[in-house]
């Protein structure tokens, strides 16, 4: 068996502990960086990874693609469609990178499928943007349609900050993307969903602020997730198409809400604060993927 890990950094911390869990279980890999893709048309070999053809690749274990021009992250997911059509398995499939990517796309995929969501309104007009800002209680966050970790995000309830925002978006061509403030009590849930299980699962204890993410300096905490909580989770991870994901969540007085579905998760804290081998977890399914 032969699996590429493609990833931004082989030297990550999540990238060492695959890595690392493939060896232990005999498996040959090659951790290549996007740059060291090449794609050729009307000749082969059609797709060289690390140097080699794709077709030697029994599966591509896609970690995070990281940020990008308009053109790079194009030519990253088309990429990555190639080399499914070419036959090699691509986890998370490039379709479902594509649904997690959009965080519009993502809440509207998972409200069709009746799953609760936050009051979100997105749009390109800035007056339309102060309108739904009362609408939407007065208290927003003010998010980047692309992005993670937490970062380029705005929490406000004074109407003039907003606006000012949003102008500003509006003239570097930016999608205005406001939410409702869900009241979460400081704290939000992660469950790491592996095909049909969640196979770990933490609150997010923000320290003192509003932000949860660990990389803005939220507290892991491992929990037990209840059964409906589970279920939510991995129906989430599956109306995105995704194999392996980290379902955000919080609890509202509306009951529990899905607000993020990420399709290259990382698990440093999830791993270190459980003691849950998740990338043992993820490499024994990707063993198990490409024997079926």
């Amino acid at each position: 068996m032969f699996v590429g890990v493609l990833t931004r950094n082989k030297d990550s911390w999540c990238s060492k502990k695959i890595l690392e869990a493939f060896e232990a279980r005999n498996v040959k890999t090659l951790a290549f960086k996007l740059q060291e893709i090449v794609c050729n048309v009307g000749f082969e070999p059609q797709v060289l990874a690390g140097g080699i053809d794709i077709k030697n690749f029994d599966a591509i274990l896609v970690r995070p693609l990281g940020p990008g021009s308009l053109d790079e992250i194009l030519f990253r997911v088309d990429s990555l469609h190639r080399i499914a059509r070419l036959g090699t398995t691509v986890i998370n499939n490039p379709q479902a990178i594509e649904n997690a990517a959009n965080k519009y796309f993502t809440l509207s995929l998972l409200e069709d499928a009746g799953i609760k969501v936050p009051k979100t309104v997105v749009t390109e007009n800035v007056t339309e943007a102060i309108r739904a800002f009362q609408k939407l209680g007065g208290e927003v966050v003010i998010k980047p349609i692309f992005g993670s970790k937490g970062l380029g995000i705005t929490k406000t309830s004074d109407v003039e900050i907003a606006g000012r925002i949003f102008r500003l978006l509006h003239r570097n061509h930016l999608v205005l993307y406001l939410q409702e403030y869900v009241k979460h009590g400081g704290r939000d849930l992660r469950c790491f969903v592996i095909g049909d299980r969640v196979v770990a699962s933490m609150y997010r204890i923000s320290k003192g602020g509003w932000k949860t993410n660990v990389s803005q300096g939220g507290v892991p905490v491992p929990f037990k997730p209840d059964e409906e909580i589970e279920k939510i989770a991995v129906k989430a991870a599956k109306t995105i198409g995704c194999e392996i994901a980290g379902v955000d969540l919080m609890e509202s007085k509306e009951g529990i809400m899905v607000h993020e579905v990420n399709s290259q998760p990382g698990f440093v804290g999830l791993q270190t604060s459980t003691g849950i081998d998740i990338a043992g977890e993820i490499v024994n399914y990707v063993i198990e993927k490409v024997k079926k």
